[in-house]
C-alpha cells in the first residue's frame, strides 16, 4: 500500500465534487500539458524511462541518392496526428487516423510491412506514449492549482 493512498483518495473525492464543466476544464488542461510533454520527449527521442530510442537500421551504402533522412517521428508528433482530448471522465492523448497503426507498431515493437509488397520487418520497441515522473508531478500541480481556484 502506498503512503499517499489516503491523500489520493481525498483528492479523488475533491475532483468528483467538481462540476462537470470544472472536471472537463481540468481534463482539457491536463491533456494539453501531457501532449506537450510527450511531444518534447519524442523530439528528444527518449523512452519514458529516460533511455534513448533504438537506432534506425543502417541502410545499404548504395541507397537512393539525394534522399534526406529526417529524425524519427517528426510528423507523427505534430498536432495533426497527436490529439489531446479532455472530458468529464478523463484526459486522453492519442494518435489519430492511419498513423495509429504506425505508432502501435513502434510502441510495442511489432512486425509490419514498410511497403505494400515488401517483407515484414520487426521493429524495436520505442515507447511513444508513456508517463514519466515529471508528467506525474505536472498532473499533480495542475490538479492542485485547479482546486485552489
Amino acid at each position: 500500500m502506498s503512503d499517499f493512498k489516503p491523500f489520493e483518495d481525498k483528492l479523488a473525492g475533491l475532483i468528483a465534487s467538481l462540476s462537470p464543466a470544472g472536471r472537463r476544464r481540468l481534463a482539457v488542461d491536463m491533456a494539453k500539458k501531457l501532449r506537450q510533454s510527450q511531444q518534447r520527449r519524442i523530439k528528444s527521442q527518449q523512452n519514458p524511462d529516460g533511455t534513448a530510442f533504438a537506432q534506425r537500421k543502417r541502410q545499404p551504402a548504395r541507397a537512393k541518392s539525394g534522399r534526406v533522412r529526417r529524425e524519427m517521428f517528426a510528423k507523427l508528433r505534430t498536432g495533426r496526428f497527436m490529439k489531446a482530448r479532455g472530458g468529464d471522465d478523463g484526459a486522453v492523448v492519442e494518435f489519430t487516423g492511419k498513423v495509429q497503426r504506425i505508432a502501435q507498431v513502434h510502441q510495442y515493437g511489432l512486425k509490419d510491412k514498410p511497403a505494400r509488397n515488401g517483407a515484414a520487418v520487426e521493429y524495436p520497441a520505442r515507447e511513444l506514449l508513456g508517463f514519466t515522473e515529471d508528467d506525474r508531478s505536472v498532473v499533480e500541480t495542475i490538479i492542485t492549482d485547479h482546486l485552489a481556484l
